[in-house]
């Protein structure tokens, strides 16, 4: 029979009034105005079952505007309904199903609604929309639990998100994140480099449960971009990323042992290293701190060479007419490398026969001492005919000269011996003759006639002629100054000579010597009177080596100190030093350093051919170290340098700062160039040069800056500029050079732009700072005030170079002392006095005292004396300074000083 069902439940009242009847073959609804007949009871076996669940609402979320769908299921029922925030829904909102349980028979209903959005809105902010289901059975009701319908969303923004962090290998990092708000909250998972992070897999990670991100302990694989994710059921949502760097602070390896003593015998030094690998310094950790080298000073034993012990006494004469003596390597004893005596230990004698216990007489003995002495007498004369044979053939590649008192009557007739072309000899390049004889007859001007000095000009020994032609033993001056470095080129050692005229003096000398000078760079060469041998004329040249591939090797702490020199030609005979005068850059203070006198050989290397502080005087070398300047005094010419090992991180070479700006300016950019180089004047007037030629003029005066062996390297920056009017286009706030291009000085002219540029072309005055200083050590500053476009400082290349000498000169005019006087003087000094009126009280007055040991091995003391006075005061030399001197020993020879150039 079908069920009537009719409206029971008055809607918005929200009151219910049911009465149930129950027949037994039936039962009624009925609210007072409806009543509603039940023609299907439940079973009587099950009247008395109250209705159970089967399926209860669960908490549901709405997404965006998609409705949702509650579900309850119950048995044994005859009625479900749904009731939402106390309220029943409407029959027409339920969709209902009747079944029965195949199992019990019981009959089994199940009921669906739909939730909008809008009716959850309806109620939003007062309190939680919530739907319950309520059964009937025949016995009674029951209800189910609450379900909430809830909008779903997730906010854009994170209240908290990962900042980036850099952390030191081992420590612990915290990433701190907080999700957007949402309903239902949302769950959160981390990335690194866009890769999820399972802790599970990974247990160096954890996440708490407040969503941040621990790492135990850091890693290097751990640095990265880390991103916090958010998610529900509505978005995902990305955290900005932290960039996570874990560095490593860098860390001393152990120090490697000691190396060998640099010094085969005496003192040097010795060095050990150690290298910031333990661990490397890796993403931006710091770098070791300290040095990475350790100097110290050693001493090396020197080796000891063997030597004999006397002969002992000669044995008795034995049996076999025979007699021994011996002899011991004993004195000394060889020891540490030395080497071992040379020579025979034991030697054997014939008795004679008085002493021989068996005589021994005949005629085969006579002939055999006679055959011996015959021997003997051939061998000797074949050894005086061929000494003979040498003698003449080394004359003969001679040539000889003969003048005849050159000091008084002036250059006599000369005999030339014309040199065979296969026998043109290396030590005098002969001029170009055309007649075996010639003459010149003229007197030497007063060296005090400036103008009359046989000024060379890098041309030969005469004075010019009338007619602007040069004659020399009827020799031919080239008329092309580059003739003469040709004609040196052309010998084998030569080949690498420059042929820069600039760089490179030259000239033709004889016994009365004179000067090479390079002008403007501080090098020169003293020739002094008698150093070249009577009867010979050489042709000498002084240069100085620029080009790269001539530039000497240099071996672990060893910088260059002083231009690399030439003066030949090599193997020229000498009776006497020359001194030769250069620049060095260093500090001359001796006991931090090592400085060693170099010298090229004829096979291109480089060997050492005295150390400062420990010369010997029987060598051809000796050296004197001023505070600028080095004078080499030597018998044998050649290419050389000046290298300084540091003893220690005291030991400083000096830096000389030049500033260079455009000398006219057209644009918005306006460039200063700063460059440092070693504080030798040839090094600035290289400078000097390249600058003029860029168009570059000096803009403020030289400094100079002591350059330490500390391995740190040199900035430089600018400040201080007003920001309206001129801005640096720098954009680190300083430049840097590295300390081994300084210290080795590979690069002559190293040198940073700083380019500024200006707000308009208005813009002229310029004001700023410039600092140029060592990392940890010595510094200098610029300060810079002047107007770009009219700038009236007298400060040009020019200003430094000033050096106006002549490049060649020769006899008396390149002598402060003139000959005869200097004669004198020698001749009074020399002779020791008892009363120690004599050379070395000279010595002491010219504070030469630490020479004393050189000047004592010298034939004529007193004129190596004078030959060094010379080169020291050539340009500036006082005569009368000197006198004084002279008049302080209590010599009268004071007096020479004073006489007219006409008397002398």
């Amino acid at each position: 029979m079908p069920l009537h069902l009719g409206p029971f439940v008055r809607w918005r009242s929200g009151l219910v009034l049911a009465w149930i009847c129950l027949f037994s073959s039936g039962f009624t609804f009925t609210d007072g105005e409806h009543a509603v007949t039940v023609t299907h009871p439940l079973p009587a076996a099950f009247s008395d079952l109250l209705p159970h669940f089967l399926v209860e609402p669960d908490d549901v979320y709405i997404v965006k505007n998609k409705p949702v769908t509650l579900t309850c299921r119950s048995t044994p029922a005859t009625q479900i309904y749904f009731k939402c925030n106390g309220e029943w829904v409407h029959q027409d909102q339920h969709l209902i199903e009747r079944d029965v349980d195949p199992a019990t028979g019981l009959p089994v209903m199940q009921v669906k609604i739909d939730i909008s959005r809008q009716q959850v809105e309806k109620i939003f902010g007062l309190e939680d929309y919530w739907c319950q289901c309520v059964a009937w059975s025949t016995t009674g009701t029951q209800k189910s639990q609450k379900a909430f319908v809830r909008i779903a969303y997730l906010r854009k923004n994170f209240e908290e998100e990962p900042l980036g962090k850099e952390v030191a290998l081992d420590q612990e990092i915290l990433l701190r994140c907080h999700p957007p708000e949402g309903v239902p909250p949302a769950e959160v998972e981390w990335q690194r480099n866009e890769e999820l992070i399972d802790p599970k897999t990974d247990p160096n990670f954890f996440i708490t449960v407040d969503h941040n991100l621990i790492i135990k302990q850091a890693r290097l694989a751990d640095t990265g971009n880390y991103t916090c994710v958010a998610k529900n059921i509505v978005a995902r949502r990305k955290s900005s990323s932290a960039t996570v760097i874990v560095y490593v602070n860098g860390g001393w390896s152990t120090w490697a042992t000691w190396s060998a003593c640099s010094a085969v015998c005496g003192r040097g030094w010795q060095k050990r290293s150690r290298s910031c690998t333990n661990p490397t310094p890796l993403n931006g950790g710091t770098s070791c701190e300290g040095q990475s080298v350790q100097k110290s000073a050693c001493t090396a034993t020197c080796p000891v060479d063997g030597g004999w012990s006397e002969w002992s006494k000669w044995s008795p004469c034995g049996a076999d007419c025979s007699m021994w003596r011996s002899r011991e390597c004993t004195q000394p004893t060889p020891g540490t490398g030395g080497k071992e005596c040379q020579g025979l230990d034991l030697q054997s004698l014939n008795c004679t026969s008085e002493q021989c216990p068996q005589t021994a007489s005949g005629a085969e003995d006579v002939a055999l001492y006679v055959g011996i002495v015959v021997v003997a007498l051939c061998l000797t004369l074949l050894l005086i005919i061929l000494v003979l044979v040498y003698r003449r053939k080394k004359e003969g590649l001679d040539a000889d000269v003969a003048d005849s008192s050159i000091l008084t009557t002036g250059f006599q007739p000369m005999g030339i011996k014309p040199t065979k072309p296969e026998n043109s000899h290396l030590l005098t390049i002969q001029p170009d003759l055309t007649t075996t004889t010639t003459s010149y007859q003229g007197t030497l001007r007063s060296r005090h006639e400036v103008t009359g000095k046989f000024s060379m000009s890098n041309g030969p020994l005469l004075e010019p002629l009338p007619n602007g032609s040069h004659t020399l033993h009827n020799g031919k001056l080239p008329s092309d100054p580059n003739e003469f470095m040709n004609r040196l080129s052309s010998q084998t050692y030569f080949k690498t000579l420059p042929r820069d005229n600039v760089n490179t003096s030259y000239g033709t000398f004889n016994f009365l010597g004179g000067r090479l000078t390079l002008p403007n760079t501080g090098i020169s060469l003293l020739i002094p009177p008698e150093a070249i041998p009577r009867g010979k004329i050489y042709e000498i040249y002084l240069t100085i080596q620029t080009k790269e591939d001539m530039r000497l090797p240099l071996a672990g702490c060893q910088t260059l100190l002083s231009p690399v020199v030439s003066c030949g030609p090599p193997g020229v005979v000498l009776t006497r030093p020359v001194i030769l005068s250069m620049d060095h850059c260093s500090d001359a203070c001796l006991e931090n350093w090592a400085i060693r006198l170099k010298k090229q050989s004829y096979e291109g290397t480089w060997e050492d051919v005295l150390q400062l502080g420990e010369e010997v005087v029987s060598e051809p070398y000796y050296c004197q170290l001023e505070a600028e300047t080095c004078r080499v005094f030597t018998e044998q010419l050649g290419r050389f340098a000046l290298v300084g090992e540091s003893l220690s991180m005291a030991a400083a070479k000096r830096l000389k700062l030049l500033l260079f700006g455009p000398a006219y300016c057209s644009t918005l950019e306006y460039n200063i160039r700063v460059y440092c180089m070693d504080d030798t004047q040839d090094l600035l007037k290289e400078v000097m040069q390249m600058e003029r030629q860029l168009g570059g003029r000096l803009i403020d005066e030289p400094h100079v800056l002591l350059f330490k062996d500390s391995y740190h390297n040199l900035r430089l920056s600018i400040h201080d500029m007003p920001q309206a009017h001129w801005r640096s286009k720098l954009l680190a706030g300083y430049q840097e050079i590295p300390f081994y291009h300084i210290w080795s000085g590979s690069q002559r002219t190293l040198h940073c732009s700083f380019t500024l540029e200006r707000q308009s072309l208005s813009t002229c005055d310029l004001t700023c700072t410039l600092c140029v200083w060592q990392v940890e050590g010595e510094g200098q500053s610029f300060t810079l005030d002047f107007n770009i476009s009219k700038d009236i400082r007298p400060l040009d290349s020019d200003f430094l170079l000033m050096d106006n000498c002549t490049p060649a000169l020769a006899g008396p005019s390149a002598f402060q002392i003139p000959y005869l006087i200097r004669q004198k003087i020698c001749s009074s000094l020399d002779t020791p006095c008892p009363n120690g009126a004599d050379w070395r009280l000279l010595a002491q007055r010219l504070k030469l005292d630490r020479h004393m040991s050189f000047l004592a091995s010298k034939a004529s003391p007193t004129s190596v004396i004078l030959d060094l006075w010379e080169t020291q005061h050539f340009h500036s030399g006082n005569l009368n300074q000197l006198a004084a001197v002279m008049a302080e020993i209590g010599k009268q020879e004071a007096m020479i000083f004073l006489v007219s150039d006409g008397e002398c």
